[in-house]
């Protein structure tokens, strides 16, 4: 890596420089279930048991075997079979057997057929269906056989996940410990929410944003506030972060201008380099590594920052915590008005994706300056223009990704 000024560098290109850089750095700990959320699993989940355990019913109503169908004559019923309480008693040819949702199908019953297609009588049951063999019937392992694989490492346990876990009868698993991420925010004309502003002052907001984006990822944040513009604070700052955490994520001071004594610095302690991105927002933006921790250096304008993690800091933090990350979800939508765009960089405008009487549409939120937030907070979508594109007419195609769990 190196300090660049030359051309700019695509999203894809600098993300795969990154990811092919990373290792998983989080070790394995064992936690009970109830502890599990939201961590990552450090070991593919085998199944310890055949699911369903055992032939069950998948309907309320009658098993039968199906030569005693044959006559069409109404089935007495030999007993009845509930969840929890199978039926064990002697079943005689000729008869039925009552059974309940759940209930293990008696040995022999070659299927159930369900109330809504039967008829009790003084004589017995009649059968207003004739069933095929395996109707209604939840087979032995049918949903996971044992020894089969239920999860695989990598996955983020959510609530989806644990009543599976449960249901197979296991107490503990084996997760990554919590990556833990250091962040702060650098700039004399920063000051922090709640103080009065003198002139020239702005509120420091994207460590809020930075801050969010790490809690619902898992990540464990450690707030080392803002910084001022002076070498030997910024010097402690970094090295404590280098001591304490797995990774480093700083706003501002990464742009044309303003990354001279940010790069003799960090260069100092690590390997740094700073990219300048074919996208909007976000083109600066800077990657490395301290002696411990890994860098990531984001815009200052509070949009830019925003795009820039998402794009770029999410993958490269989820493989850094040992997680599986998917692509994000991408659609085609309509244009529901003209768009403005200029060729050379790949544009992430803030848009608003709605269902249309043509289908999928999407419209601007307005002002897309890097630093109008409100583009942002008004957003359910990026629209997502390509490199070369130039300006979007209404009506044109367009492609759009929701936002996901990281903004929503």
């Amino acid at each position: 890596m190196g300090f660049d000024n030359g051309a700019l560098r695509s999203l894809e290109d600098a993300l795969q420089g990154m990811l092919a850089r990373l290792d998983c750095r989080c070790e394995a700990e064992s936690v009970p279930l109830p502890e599990a959320l939201d961590r990552v699993l450090a070991s593919d989940i085998l199944s310890p048991l055949s699911v369903p355990p055992f032939d069950n019913a998948a309907m309320d109503g009658y098993a039968v075997r199906l030569a005693d169908l044959a006559a069409g004559a109404p089935l007495p019923v030999a007993g009845k079979a509930f969840a929890g309480q199978p039926y064990d008693g002697e079943w005689p040819a000729g008869h039925c057997i009552r059974i309940m949702t759940g209930a293990p199908v008696p040995p022999g019953a070659d299927a159930v057929v369900m109330q809504e297609e039967t008829q009790a009588g003084e004589n017995g049951i009649t059968f207003l269906a004739h069933p095929v063999a395996g109707q209604n019937i939840r087979r032995r392992g049918e949903d996971l056989a044992q020894g089969s694989r239920v999860l695989e490492s990598g996955l983020r346990l959510s609530p989806r996940e644990l009543p599976l876990l449960a249901s197979l009868g296991i107490a503990s698993v084996s997760v990554r410990r919590p990556l833990k991420v250091a962040i702060f925010s650098t700039g004399d004309e920063l000051k922090p929410v709640g103080s009065p502003l003198q002139h020239g002052d702005i509120y420091d907001s994207n460590r809020y944003g930075v801050r969010a984006m790490l809690s619902r990822m898992g990540i464990e944040c450690l707030d080392l506030g803002i910084i001022p513009d002076d070498p030997a604070a910024l010097r402690a700052a970094f090295q404590q972060a280098d001591r304490e955490a797995d990774a480093l994520i700083t706003t501002g001071g990464v742009s044309v201008g303003e990354a001279d004594f940010t790069k003799q610095l960090l260069e100092e302690l690590g390997e740094i380099g700073f990219w300048k991105l074919a996208i909007k927002p976000g083109k600066p933006f800077a990657f490395g590594r301290l002696p411990n921790a890994w860098f990531f250096g984001l815009p200052g304008n509070p949009v830019s920052a925003m795009v820039t993690f998402d794009q770029l800091v999410q993958p490269a933090l989820a493989r850094l915590a040992g997680q599986q990350f998917a692509r994000p979800l991408r659609l085609q939508a309509l244009a529901a008005e003209p768009l403005k765009k200029s060729p050379g960089r790949q544009d992430f405008q803030r848009g608003i994706l709605s269902a249309g009487p043509n289908g999928l549409e999407v419209r601007s939120t307005g002002s897309q300056d890097s630093g109008v937030f409100s583009s942002l907070s008004r957003a359910n979508c990026y629209i997502v223009l390509e490199q070369e594109r130039g300006k979007v007419a209404a009506g044109e195609t367009v492609t759009v990704e929701p936002f996901s769990g990281l903004l929503l």
